[in-house]
């Protein structure tokens, strides 16, 4: 985020971390035990993580005024994510488990292919004079953002941690987990292709808190009736919300509230402390919960929390449109 911040040549510091992620995986076909393989895999997501914030700014830049169109270019993204998911799928059948390894070699060298078809652009406000990043850092608003990404990243520990496993203990074929699982994709992609109406009309404040609150109401659908094939198929649903509306409305205030020469920092604080240290700390403590409590606490547990970073958001963070327009 520094580098990209300070050099301004942000697409540079993508093509590089994406062809560093794809040497360090090249290593893995030859890993023998789990320390070489934990070794690759750090490396591997060091360089990757490095570069996906980066990248977000670039788009925040080709966008310009129009942010809430953000969402049109990231549903390819899901898009993507199954046609690989079905296409490998389909190897793995004919071809074996080892495909995927090969397969994953493929898609990465593809990402560093297309990446050198990218040119960088400034921003708009990348000349203009902003305050420290420590001053927008101690904002009350930015600190209870950061708090309610944390603890809704941190809410999704159980779910992707047990989801699978759980639904098997009822019963659940193979088949029948894979078409919940792209239940939700769905949901989210169909959420992409509208948001930038919804963008229009709403603060992201507002749909940052309705999404907590939903996310709140999805983790009790899961703990709690995991026989109600209904309510599993409606708690998917919602991951329209837990992942797709929240992540949108999410990127938009970091966009606000990171300006020019902030906006690599910006992006990677977002990216670190939602996905990388909330999904950490959710997928620890859900072990914990789950072992010493059972799946319904821990869900619940999970609801909690995701209702607390509702509050975050509902106390400190202004959720009118005029509000946001001062960002």
């Amino acid at each position: 985020g520094w580098l990209g911040d300070h050099l301004g040549h942000r697409m540079v510091i993508v093509r590089l971390a994406s062809l560093l992620s794809l040497l360090a995986f090249l290593a893995m076909p030859g890993a023998t035990g789990f320390v070489q393989i934990a070794l690759i895999m750090t490396l591997y997501s060091f360089f990757w993580n490095a570069s996906l914030p980066q990248f977000e700014a670039v788009t925040f830049n080709y966008l310009g005024k129009h942010v809430e169109r953000y969402s049109r270019l990231r549903l390819w993204g899901s898009v993507g994510f199954i046609v690989t998911v079905v296409l490998v799928g389909r190897l793995v059948d004919s071809r074996g488990t080892g495909v995927v390894l090969s397969a994953l070699l493929v898609v990465f060298a593809g990402i560093f292919l297309s990446s050198l078809l990218v040119k960088d652009r400034p921003g708009s406000s990348d000349q203009e004079e902003q305050p420290s990043i420590w001053i927008v850092l101690k904002t009350p608003r930015v600190m209870a953002f950061f708090a309610a990404v944390f603890l809704m990243q941190m809410s999704h520990g159980p779910y992707y941690a047990f989801y699978s496993i759980y639904l098997q203990d009822f019963g659940y074929s193979k088949s029948s987990i894979g078409v919940l699982w792209s239940i939700g994709v769905l949901a989210e992609v169909l959420l992409f292709v509208f948001m930038h109406r919804i963008m229009s009309r709403y603060s992201a404040a507002l749909i940052l808190l309705v999404s907590l609150v939903l996310a709140s109401l999805r983790w009790l659908l899961i703990g709690w009736f995991p026989e109600v094939l209904s309510l599993l198929v409606l708690s998917q649903v919602l991951h329209a919300a837990s992942f797709g509306s929240f992540h949108a409305a999410a990127i938009h205030l970091v966009h606000g509230y990171f300006r020019g020469r902030h906006q690599g920092r910006g992006q990677a604080l977002y990216s670190s402390l939602s996905f990388g240290a909330g999904g950490a700390l959710g997928t620890f403590a859900s072990g914990i919960l789950w072992e010493q409590w059972g799946a319904p606490f821990a869900y619940t547990m999970a609801s909690a929390v995701a209702l607390l970073g509702a509050w975050c958001v509902w106390h400190f963070i202004p959720t009118s449109t005029t509000e946001e327009k001062r960002l």
